[in-house]
C-alpha cells in the first residue's frame, strides 16, 4: 500500500491544531509537526522543559540553552517565555496544554495509549508522557499504522505497559485518520491512494467505517 512519509503524517496533525492553542509536541515524529504550522495561527508550542512560544526545529546557529525536550535546538518566536520544569508541569497537569501530539507503540479500541516501554527489547523511559497523557485537553497520536513486521499498532487491547488509559482522541498515521470515542473506533480519512478496506485489513480492532470517507487534505 502506498503510506504516507513521516513528513506527510507531521503535516496532517498540523492540520489538526487550532489557532491560538498551546501544543505539546513529544519526541520523534511529533517534532516534525511544527515546521508544518502556519505562524498566522499563532499556536504556541511548550516543551515540558521549560519553553513556551518556539517554531520549528533549527538546523543553524546551534544554542544549546535553546532546546526542546528532545534535545533539539528550536528557533523562538516573539514573546516566548522560560521557566523551571516544575512550573511546566504545572501547566500540563493543570489542563493548561490544549493539545499534546504523542507517538506510538499500540493504541487500543477504547483509546488507551503504549509509547514508553517494548518488552522484547526489554527497556524504555516514559519521560512527561504520562503527564501529557492525562493533562492535555485533546491528544493526537502520530504513528505508523503498522510495524515493521507488519503487525498493526492499532489493536483490541494493547499487549504493552500502558501509558495512561482512555486517554487517545484522534490517531494520525501513514495511512489513516482514525477518531476514538467511547463507542470505539471510526474511520474519519484515508491517505491518497488507500482504501477503507486496505485500512480495515491492516487494523487489529474493529473500525466503523462511514459511507463517504473523504482523502486526507495534505
Amino acid at each position: 500500500m502506498p503510506a504516507l512519509t513521516r513528513e506527510l503524517i507531521a503535516l496532517r496533525v498540523a492540520r489538526e491544531l487550532e489557532p491560538r492553542t498551546v501544543v505539546n509536541l513529544g519526541i520523534g515524529l511529533p517534532t516534525l509537526v511544527a515546521g508544518f504550522v502556519d505562524p498566522a495561527d499563532q499556536i504556541l508550542f511548550q516543551a515540558e522543559n521549560g519553553i513556551l512560544g518556539y517554531a520549528g526545529v533549527s538546523d543553524a546557529d546551534y544554542d544549546p540553552d535553546l532546546i526542546n525536550a528532545g534535545g533539539q535546538p528550536v528557533d523562538l518566536v516573539p514573546g516566548a517565555s522560560f521557566f523551571d520544569t516544575a512550573t511546566s508541569f504545572a501547566m500540563i497537569r493543570g489542563g493548561h496544554v490544549d493539545v499534546a501530539v504523542l507517538g506510538g507503540l499500540q493504541v487500543s479500541a477504547h483509546g488507551d495509549l503504549a509509547n514508553w516501554f517494548v518488552p522484547e527489547r526489554g527497556g524504555g523511559s516514559v519521560g512527561g508522557a504520562m503527564d501529557l497523557a492525562v493533562g492535555a485537553r485533546k491528544l493526537i497520536v502520530a504513528m505508523a499504522h503498522v510495524t515493521r513486521d507488519g503487525a498493526s499498532r492499532i489493536v483490541a487491547e494493547c499487549d504493552y505497559p500502558l501509558t495512561a488509559a482512555r486517554c487517545v482522541d484522534v490517531i494520525i498515521t501513514d495511512l489513516a485518520v482514525i477518531d476514538v470515542s467511547a463507542n470505539g473506533l471510526t474511520l474519519r480519512e484515508t491517505a491518497p491512494g488507500v482504501s477503507a478496506d486496505e485500512i480495515v485489513a491492516a487494523t487489529g480492532a474493529p473500525l466503523a467505517v462511514p459511507a463517504d470517507i473523504p482523502e486526507m487534505r495534505l
